[in-house]
């Protein structure tokens, strides 16, 4: 019904993914596979909203409407099984930005916040960059497969750490955690008293034969501990509409996020992320079901032509998004080296795993978002340096 192999050319549209090579890669021929957005073109139901939108002519301040609140309201219902009230529910431009107003609020200068590693690096920066005490929990990988050290975790929450950020499904190592790691990891942190961040922008990504969980769904108790984020971005390729969801049961905590979020003055939101999130909550359902039936087939293009072609390079199965994460350590190359090939030989950008944290020496993480041609494509570079 859709068409997924559809190639866009994206270059002049002040895009990051392609128009922003020189300052991130520091070359502009290379190929992209790297930023978390996809090159699909959006459900038909959003591109309309938009037209029709537009069409008036007139673009004035704006809020988001009840009305787009029960779309989102109605989408974690029948996708997630989550009953949410529409009290709970504040905006935020972005996750990121969400993010650093929570460290803000819910923490002082000097206190400590913990993150499982690798992970996405604005969850490094948002503790740094407000001056709090980064504690990293390694993830250990066995078997081509990523869980949490529960030693180590449980140790570090009992030295003070006030604040879990927790990406879930986790970027970039591609975990769909499970209701019983979620509840072990909800029911740690009630007992050391320790407040959860739950970036669940992923969370409409999960691949065949995995399922969401959302945090706050496990028990009321965890569920007054946590805040949740997430967004139509990833889900429905609109990540630069810049109009993310933060739902917050606590009342406590829903007063200390709102309070700064409108001292902020970041309440109000755009006109075109307003729209966009609605009319992506309402009617994207086919849209979501059959582009991610697409990256599946992508992925297991994927594991085939490395196994086949190039079983140098690992490929850490995903259970969900569209981000996969490479294994180069049996290149027998450093990590600087891979980068070097890649950039230069390869003419390929993908991400850095050292971006991530030290636990990346040796990855990188590859956007396979795109038309299946691209990935060949891809591929194909990688083939003709590394084999």
């Amino acid at each position: 019904m859709y068409n997924f192999d559809a190639i866009i050319d994206r270059r002049n549209t002040a895009c990051v993914k392609y128009d922003n090579l020189a300052n991130v890669f520091g070359l502009t021929d290379i190929l992209p596979m790297w930023v978390a957005d996809m090159d699909f073109q959006v459900a038909p139901e959003i591109q309309e909203a938009v037209h029709q939108y537009a069409e008036k002519g007139v673009f004035g301040y704006t809020f988001r409407t009840d009305e787009a609140k029960q779309a989102f309201i109605d989408w974690v219902t029948r996708r997630h099984n989550w009953y949410v009230k529409k009290e709970w529910i504040l905006s935020s431009p972005g996750i990121v930005t969400a993010l650093s107003i929570a460290v803000r609020v819910y923490t002082k200068t000097g206190d400590k916040v913990l993150i499982f590693t690798p992970v996405y690096p604005p969850f490094h920066a948002v503790v740094k960059d407000n001056k709090r005490q980064l504690v990293c929990s390694s993830l250990k990988v066995e078997n081509n497969h990523y869980r949490i050290d529960w030693e180590d975790f449980e140790a570090k929450l009992k030295d003070g750490v006030k604040l879990l950020i927790m990406s879930n499904s986790h970027n970039p190592v591609g975990r769909v955690w499970t209701k019983e790691e979620l509840l072990r990891i909800g029911e740690l942190c009630l007992q050391y008293g320790v407040t959860i961040l739950s970036d669940e922008i992923h969370s409409d990504l999960a691949l065949p034969g995995h399922k969401h969980v959302v945090m706050a769904t496990l028990s009321p108790e965890i569920a007054d501990i946590t805040v949740t984020m997430m967004a139509p971005s990833k889900t429905f390729n609109i990540a630069g509409m810049m109009n993310s969801v933060i739902v917050i049961s606590s009342p406590e905590l829903r007063r200390l996020f709102e309070e700064e979020i409108l001292c902020l003055h970041l309440d109000l939101g755009n006109i075109f992320g307003h729209v966009t999130f609605e009319a992506a909550y309402k009617h994207g359902d086919a849209w979501l079901d059959e582009m991610i039936g697409y990256l599946e087939k992508n992925i297991e293009y994927t594991d085939q032509f490395l196994r086949q072609e190039l079983p140098v390079v690992k490929m850490i199965p995903p259970e969900g998004s569209f981000l996969l994460w490479l294994d180069f350590r049996a290149t027998g190359l450093s990590h600087e080296q891979i980068r070097e090939k890649l950039l230069h030989e390869a003419k390929l950008g993908l991400n850095s795993g050292t971006d991530f944290g030290p636990e990346g020496e040796g990855f990188f993480r590859m956007n396979i978002g795109c038309p299946l041609a691209t990935v060949k494509e891809g591929l194909e570079r990688l083939k003709k340096i590394f084999k």
